[in-house]
């Protein structure tokens, strides 16, 4: 695919007289980690859910890979992945039953699958532990096995919504070690997080605020854009931007 992975333009959600996503426009290139940041009910799941081909926008326009939210949702779910703070794992099955459980989902050849059930055991760093449950699993070895059960298929797209919630520091560092590998072999990622050491390590940020984006550049961009320093935290960045957009 040529062109950016991830066109909107102007993508309204509209739920009755409440606007959840309110004429948002933006581009994400191939391979870029895009971190999308707003409180809690400002529409990053509402975005991500019609970006998914899950939610039908009210108006305006998405592509994925080249495929439109609103006529080609069906092509849009085969090519990305999907992995959000619930972890879409099942307790009750072993972590090779989780991964062929999705792998089933996603119709790999049996070949297939066992080349990238290999590939996940090793990423996740799960060999050995192949017949434990998942409920046995810690927070960070589920979310290690969730990732790699969202990217068996090798999508071009991987959406994270609050993937590290609830976890420990080291996985988390380990989870972006991971993300920044799959961004270095072409895959795109949009990521939203509330932990401000996550997001600087996105290429790009949004901040989306009462369905709005009210800021969009790289960390250091918006640091100097809204605390006047390079040196500035992201954490005063988002206060300062919240800030700005209700006084305006």
């Amino acid at each position: 695919m040529s062109g950016p992975s991830i066109v909107v333009r102007d993508l309204t959600k509209k739920f009755g007289s409440f606007t959840a996503v309110d004429r948002i426009s933006f581009e994400v290139p191939k391979g870029e980690i895009f971190g999308f940041l707003g409180p809690n009910g400002a529409g990053k799941s509402t975005t991500i859910r019609m970006l998914c081909g899950i939610l039908q926008p009210t108006s305006g326009e998405a592509r994925v890979g080249g495929f439109s939210v609103t006529t080609e949702s069906e092509e849009i779910k085969k090519i990305i992945g999907y992995m959000s703070q619930k972890f879409t794992l099942y307790n009750d099955l072993t972590v090779e039953e989780n991964i062929a459980f999705h792998g089933g989902i996603r119709r790999l050849p049996p070949a297939v699958l066992a080349e990238r059930k290999r590939w996940v055991l090793k990423m996740a760093g799960l060999v050995g532990r192949e017949r434990a449950l998942a409920r046995e699993l810690s927070g960070g070895w589920k979310q290690r096995l969730a990732l790699g059960c969202a990217i068996l298929h090798r999508p071009q797209i991987l959406f994270l919504d609050e993937p590290t919630a609830s976890v420990d520091p080291v996985s988390r560092r380990d989870f972006w070690d991971l993300i920044y590998e799959l961004s270095g072999e072409g895959t795109t990622t949009f990521v939203t997080s509330h932990y401000m050491d996550e997001v600087e390590r996105c290429h790009r940020l949004a901040i989306i605020y009462a369905g709005v984006i009210i800021a969009l550049g790289s960390p250091r961009e918006l640091k100097i854009r809204f605390a006047g320093a390079e040196s500035a935290s992201l954490e005063q960045v988002f206060v300062a931007a919240i800030g700005s957009a209700r006084t305006a």
